[in-house]
């Protein structure tokens, strides 16, 4: 066991200065993964845990003291995937954070796309995939590689000294804006919401911060969702060329996106198509910062090689660590005779363990921008909650990789990321960098 975890720090953490010298492994302990405290331990610890408990032979049951529930972790591959591909059972329904969403924020803001099920589910996302037309897509591509050579120009004139603040959180909220044709006034506005509405979810803290956040999150979320209201409204009356325009006045069997709606998509566009996509090129930088190696096989073959990479960046880093789902029925786990799932128990997908596991990736624990297959979970375990942001996801790291790389060779981070202790996504507060 301390030869497996000792390697497994060391590959993770190699030119990231990350392992722990108190991590004093007991053989068969299991980590608390409801204790904060475990998200606050290196990297390479919280790795060396999860694959202990990929070796256990029926998932772990985490207790949560604070709520009196708890979860099963699903941390294999299979069992993650497994759950993914079979919605009728493991429902994404009441919600699918930690921890849910009470029923009056519900009512008053609406349902996630995340947190529903079919058929309520499958309706709005056929209204959602009839609004991305063939001319819209080709237009976003197109303003991916503007707004990224634009970024670049103001890093060579400004020398920022935080990658976040000037690329990797600019890059996907601009071509979002854009996309859904957000005017420019109101945008600043709509960023600081974002910032407080998600900077405290699944974030470890003290009590007292705890109990005053949520207030200030769900005001923060009721401000940004009246504001794209107000802009929906205006786009049924004066129409334009933009993706708000074409979810308020789509005709899908009858059903188009309602003010609320559009508020809740809009908000998880935002927080799930910025925040993962700014994670991901953060933790991108970072890593082919600490493996020299790996960005030298990049750099000698840039277009032959990026989309490679930005795939192991996404398993390396895997911005959304966990979702939950609630069991509708009793499961047995990969079939008959497997472990026992309760209908009203709770499972809860971890992403990140499942992305490390050994019968599926070689040397997991390896930064490999050549792995091949590389059939990672960054974007979901399959099935209908298969992020429908990937395309996009993809499109924005390799264009603004490209550019960056292209015009600034010598771009590279400086020091450790300022990395926020949270169970749910894989967050960077700040990272320095220079070229």
């Amino acid at each position: 066991m301390d030869t497996t975890i000792g390697r497994a720090a060391r590959t993770a953490s190699a030119g990231t200065g990350l392992v722990s010298a108190h991590f004093k492994p007991t053989p068969g302990s299991a980590p608390d993964l409801a204790d904060p405290g475990f998200w606050q331990l290196p990297a390479p610890t919280r790795a060396a845990a999860f694959a202990e408990l990929r070796r256990r032979p029926t998932p772990l049951y985490v207790g949560d003291r604070a709520t009196g529930r708890g979860h099963h972790a699903l941390v294999r591959y299979a069992d993650v995937v497994e759950a993914g591909r079979t919605p009728a059972v493991f429902r994404s329904a009441p919600g699918v954070t930690t921890p849910e969403p009470p029923r009056w924020v519900r009512a008053l803001f609406g349902d996630s796309m995340v947190n529903l099920d079919d058929p309520r589910h499958a309706q709005l996302r056929r209204v959602i995939a009839r609004a991305f037309t063939p001319r819209l897509l080709s237009r976003v591509e197109d303003d991916i590689r503007r707004v990224a050579a634009r970024l670049v120009d103001d890093v060579e004139r400004n020398r920022p000294e935080d990658f976040v603040t000037a690329v990797a959180a600019e890059l996907p909220f601009q071509v979002i804006c854009n996309l859904m044709g957000i005017p420019e006034g109101p945008r600043r506005a709509i960023l600081d919401q974002v910032d407080h509405a998600s900077e405290h979810t699944g974030v470890a803290r003290p009590l007292r911060r705890r109990l005053r956040v949520p207030g200030r999150g769900l005001a923060a979320l009721a401000r940004m969702q009246l504001m794209v209201a107000a802009i929906g409204r205006h786009r049924r009356r004066a129409p334009a060329d933009d993706l708000i325009t074409a979810l308020v006045t789509a005709d899908v069997e009858g059903r188009r996106l309602t003010g609320r709606e559009l508020g809740a998509f809009f908000s998880l566009l935002l927080v799930a198509g910025v925040e993962t996509t700014r994670n991901a090129l953060a933790h991108g930088l970072h890593l082919l910062t600490a493996h020299p190696d790996q960005r030298a096989l990049l750099l000698d073959d840039l277009d032959g090689r990026l989309g490679g990479a930005v795939d192991e960046i996404v398993r390396h880093a895997t911005p959304i660590i966990q979702f939950r789902r609630t069991l509708a029925v009793d499961h047995e786990l990969g079939g008959p005779g497997g472990p026992l799932l309760r209908a009203g128990e709770k499972a809860v997908l971890y992403f990140g363990s499942a992305n490390r596991d050994e019968t599926v990736f070689t040397d997991p624990d390896a930064f490999d921008i050549t792995r091949t297959p590389n059939p990672h979970l960054g974007f979901g375990g399959g099935g209908p909650h298969y992020c429908l942001g990937a395309h996009l996801a993809r499109q924005e790291m390799k264009v603004l990789f490209r550019e960056l790389f292209t015009r600034l060779p010598g771009l590279r981070s400086v020091g450790e990321p300022d990395l926020v202790p949270s169970s749910f996504d894989n967050r960077i507060r700040s990272l320095r960098f220079t070229f």
